[in-house]
């Protein structure tokens, strides 16, 4: 059996201890069905736990306050959104409500799905088109009551202080050639913030299943934006030379969304660096391995 995961570097500490043993009175107290089944953690995230449920259920607990409202949003619009995206979501099974002085936010038992992060198993080139196909279905104009989120459904512009505080903080680790890339971003005509996106869309994030895109996980910040953050994923997930592939199935990249991509890419290839040189050690390669795709496009 795999070890346990334990919390990532830079990750806050919870606001409530969460074990095995809650896990499973929350079960008891609610889906007395399941609650014999195997529990086994699998996953601490900033905002929320995973254990493991069976071999076919994981229960998803929220860990920070913070993260019990984004919940809340996957309960609430993904199974609004599975119906039209053709890759596996998580989508809710079971809700779980506050109980008492106990646990006092929702959590979820979701689908168990198969495969591994995209971090560990990259897709196969070959599903470029799949995955463009899947953001078209997506990136379609948001309900008025879909979530905003203030970090991802910014205009890029919006994003620049931060930017410039970590090319100052990675300063001597970043090429110079990726700032020029962020400032024709800047140039670029913006978008408005009215199309439904993931918002987080790096390899964490993404199931591959023998290099075929099995799931996109962890819908906590979709939001109202900018088409533009999530396809950025592009230069995470796919070596340039699939680029094309993705663009096609999407069905066309006006030069301006391309633009605001590639700046969105220096900000997560920046971010995910920075929180790998402060310790979460997978981020940095997926961090750098973004940058140099971004410079090679």
């Amino acid at each position: 059996m795999s070890e346990e995961p334990v919390t990532p570097a830079g990750v806050p500490a919870a606001e409530i201890e969460i074990d095995a043993g809650l896990v499973r009175a929350l079960l008891l107290a609610q889906h007395p069905d399941l609650a014999a089944l195997p529990l086994r953690l699998t996953a601490i995230g900033w905002d929320n736990m995973t254990y493991r449920l069976g071999e076919r259920l994981a229960v998803r607990l929220p860990r920070i306050r913070a993260g019990a409202e984004l919940l809340r949003h996957e309960q609430r619009w993904l199974p609004v959104l599975a119906g039209r995206l053709p890759v596996p979501v998580p989508v809710p099974e079971r809700l779980g409500a506050p109980h008492g002085e106990v646990f006092p936010w929702p959590w979820s038992v979701v689908p168990w799905i198969p495969g591994r992060s995209a971090e560990h198993a990259p897709p196969a080139p070959a599903q470029a088109a799949a995955f463009g196909r899947f953001l078209a279905a997506l990136h379609r104009p948001a309900p008025v009551d879909f979530p905003r989120n203030d970090w991802r459904g910014i205009a890029l512009a919006d994003a620049s202080g931060r930017v410039e505080e970590l090319f100052q903080a990675l300063a001597g680790e970043v090429p110079a050639a990726v700032r020029e890339h962020w400032r024709e971003a800047l140039s670029a005509a913006p978008a408005p913030l009215t199309t439904c996106v993931h918002g987080d869309l790096h390899p964490k994030n993404v199931v591959v299943d023998d290099g075929r895109l099995a799931a996109v996980l962890d819908w906590g910040d979709m939001t109202a934006g900018d088409p533009a953050i999530d396809l950025a994923a592009a230069w995470m997930l796919f070596p340039v030379r699939s680029h094309t592939d993705i663009w096609a199935a999407y069905g066309g990249v006006p030069a301006a969304t391309t633009a605001r991509a590639k700046g969105w890419t220096v900000f997560f290839g920046l971010t995910l660096l920075d929180a790998g040189l402060a310790g979460d050690r997978p981020f940095e390669q997926i961090g750098r391995a973004t940058l140099t795709r971004l410079l090679t496009s």
